[in-house]
């Protein structure tokens, strides 16, 4: 996806200056961020370029929009939200536009206004949505015509992840009380590398008020992540409103611990509003014990309550309303049908069951196969693409429809395999990228290689990205932020900038002041992000110290 921007080539003349990154650990006991030190920014951006001045920023900064999306509300809310992250401290910042005028001649800003634009007018999000931009930070001298920050990028898109990145240049001097931004002149030319970069949350295992979920959406927007999955359902409990078979969210752990169809339309306007995509998922035929709660015949029978029931019509039918249902609210062109962990010795144990498998000349896991492949149609046939766990590939990937994503999470080679049939496969590797696992450390996240072991272009291409998994079973909504962050960003940085940035050199010097400096800017926008260095995930500090060295 390259950057086809008219400006691009007069603005790399003008900000022909060259950048040389240099961090050094911070002292345990006490932290200095210079003003000589560049600002930490996180995930690195493709290229850049930085200078040694220092710019202040209009508490009353405009904006200016231009191109054929310039207009576009996504573009103003996010203008707005993100004023009121940098300006925080300017805490009547309505007024500040009347105060400037009023000592126009004591005070100047370097930086007033903020121009956007963006070529393109559609606010389609989808798969592979452009999100690359330029940022472009000077004041005005003989030497540049550019006296603003400007953003440019094709999409909305990516005019929001180049908002982040100049929320991220922008830092409040305590002393002058004022934003500054340092090492500037910056030309920052940016892409992402891998167009999906998800997090699943899990919702059966415990209930996640809407407020959190859009929390969790939030800080996902400031990493550059761009898909929720959303773990909506599981054999603990079925906390979704189906208005085609209302009785199934009486499977919910209570009454007060549901989602209605508007909570979750709400959820996903709310995430595009940020670039990111909400892909459901629909675990089946194994963990869907709740589903029988409200219809027990779904269940084979009493002691036998999944996979649930192979042999019976209505178990599609209601499958099939399910997702008639979930496609008037999640537009995204991805629906995650599950399909791992599948157990089906009670199916062979079950009369009628064992019956229909006789009479079809079936094995229990040709039932399987039986079973999600009429899945995945019903989802093909209400214009989704199935996304399947790895074990369908693993048990019967020669019978998957070709247009499944194959998403790994056992199995460390299994995307190797996936792409090498021709299938696309997410990374999720559980040994590093399964945020459940406590005792997994940063640097771990940070090094773990999406495409280790392909080395075929064509194949690599099928890698469509990656994805961080936090499963619910011991993470509720009062641990469930601090679990995700920070080590969420290691996979996010992974997964954004180029593979040659993030595999030289030692990240004890090139990425982890960067991650404590990051992980104190989620602190400060109010996530509640653990401590980096942390030997066992989202435990507090062991002692007293500065945010940047914990």
């Amino acid at each position: 996806m390259a950057l086809n921007l008219p400006l691009r080539h007069t603005l790399l003349i003008l900000f022909s200056l060259s950048i040389t990154i240099t961090t050094s650990l911070p002292s345990p006991s006490r932290v200095t961020i210079h003003q000589d030190s560049p600002p930490y920014l996180w995930p690195l951006p493709a290229e850049f370029t930085s200078g040694e001045e220092t710019l202040s920023v209009d508490p009353a900064l405009s904006l200016t929009v231009a191109g054929n999306g310039g207009g576009s509300p996504i573009v103003r809310a996010a203008f707005d939200r993100y004023m009121g992250l940098i300006f925080k401290h300017a805490y009547n910042r309505a007024s500040s536009l009347l105060t400037r005028i009023r000592f126009l001649s004591m005070v100047e800003y370097d930086i007033t206004s903020l121009k956007i634009i963006v070529h393109s007018d559609s606010e389609e999000l989808q798969l592979g949505v452009d999100e690359s931009y330029t940022l472009m930070v000077s004041k005005k001298n003989e030497l540049s015509i550019v006296a603003a920050a400007t953003i440019e990028a094709n999409t909305v898109y990516g005019a929001l992840r180049g908002l982040e990145t100049f929320s991220q240049l922008c830092a409040f001097d305590y002393l002058t009380k004022s934003v500054q931004i340092y090492k500037a002149p910056w030309f920052i030319q940016d892409k992402p590398r891998f167009q999906y970069r998800g997090l699943l949350i899990d919702t059966s295992r415990h209930f996640l008020p809407v407020d959190v979920i859009k929390q969790i959406i939030e800080s996902m927007s400031f990493a550059k992540l761009n898909v929720l999955h959303w773990h909506i359902v599981d054999e603990q409990s079925f906390p979704f409103e189906t208005p085609t078979y209302p009785n199934l969210w009486k499977g919910a752990y209570s009454r007060w611990e549901r989602y209605t169809v508007e909570d979750a339309s709400e959820i996903v306007r709310f995430a595009k509003m940020r670039g990111i995509n909400v892909m459901a998922e629909l675990d089946v035929p194994g963990h869907a014990e709740s589903w029988g709660t409200g219809y027990p015949d779904l269940w084979p029978s009493p002691s036998c309550r999944e996979p649930l029931d192979v042999t019976k019509n209505f178990t599609f039918d209601v499958i099939s309303g399910i997702l008639a249902d979930m496609r008037k609210i999640f537009p995204f062109e991805f629906f995650h049908l599950g399909g791992d962990e599948v157990n089906t010795d009670c199916w062979k144990n079950t009369t009628h069951v064992k019956e229909w498998l006789h009479g079809r000349n079936f094995t229990s896991k040709d039932a399987y196969k039986y079973f999600v492949l009429r899945a995945q149609q019903i989802a093909i046939s209400k214009n989704w693409t199935p996304v399947n766990w790895e074990e369908t590939f693993s048990s019967f990937g020669k019978d998957l429809d070709p247009r499944t994503v194959v998403q790994n999470w056992l199995v460390s080679d299994i995307c190797q395999k996936a792409v090498a049939k021709g299938f696309r496969c997410i990374f999720s590797n559980q040994g590093y990228w399964y945020l459940d696992h406590l005792d997994v450390p940063w640097d771990e996240v940070y090094n773990t290689e999406p495409l280790n072991g392909i080395h075929d272009p064509s194949q690599q291409k099928l890698v469509i990205g990656g994805e961080v998994c936090m499963w619910g079973e011991t993470a509720d909504t009062s641990v469930v932020l601090q679990t995700i962050w920070p080590r969420a960003a290691a996979a996010a940085e992974r997964m954004w900038s180029t593979r040659e940035a993030v595999s030289k050199g030692n990240i004890t010097v090139t990425a982890l002041p960067r991650l404590h400096y990051f992980r104190c800017l989620l602190n400060n926008r109010g996530v509640p992000a653990a401590p980096v260095d942390n030997w066992y995930a989202r435990r507090p500090p062991s002692g007293p110290g500065s945010c940047y060295a914990q």
